[in-house]
């Protein structure tokens, strides 16, 4: 079963402000990549990108980013296309929800995920054969 990653997940690889979750994200990871259950996409890429140079309080370099970019690209990584961008505006009239968390649904479908990690949609909820887990949810 692959696990989606969302760019909040992989985001707390680098965020030192929070460590519980930092410490649960580097756990998650390594035992999905290990398992091979990792995929994430290009969007996830590009935000993550943008996120941990100009919103962490304490950014990586734009070198330190683009390797960290570099090491999950060799990993398993759903190409945005057309037909996936399609296929989220008509997610995103069909739920109403945001078109980015409308192509996040549909790039971890694509992908063939059973699990999309993330905090930005409500846990537990099943869409499509995809179930929405926030694996933060226990450290509240």
């Amino acid at each position: 079963m692959l696990s989606f990653f969302d760019t909040n997940i992989l985001v707390y690889l680098f965020d030192q402000d929070a460590p519980a979750k930092q410490q649960r994200a580097r756990q998650l990871f390594a035992d999905e990549v290990e398992a091979g259950r990792f995929v994430a996409s290009t969007q996830v890429l590009q935000e993550f990108y943008v996120t941990v140079t100009r919103k962490l309080a304490e950014p990586l370099t734009a070198e330190s980013a683009e390797e960290a970019v570099a090491t999950l690209a060799d990993l398993n990584i759903t190409p945005v296309d057309p037909p996936l961008i399609i296929a989220a505006i008509q997610r995103c009239r069909r739920m109403k929800i945001s078109f980015w968390d409308a192509l996040i649904i549909e790039s971890a479908i694509a992908a063939g995920a059973r699990l999309l990690l993330t905090e930005d949609l409500q846990a537990g909820r099943s869409i499509d054969g995809l179930t929405i887990e926030n694996p933060f949810a226990s450290l509240r």
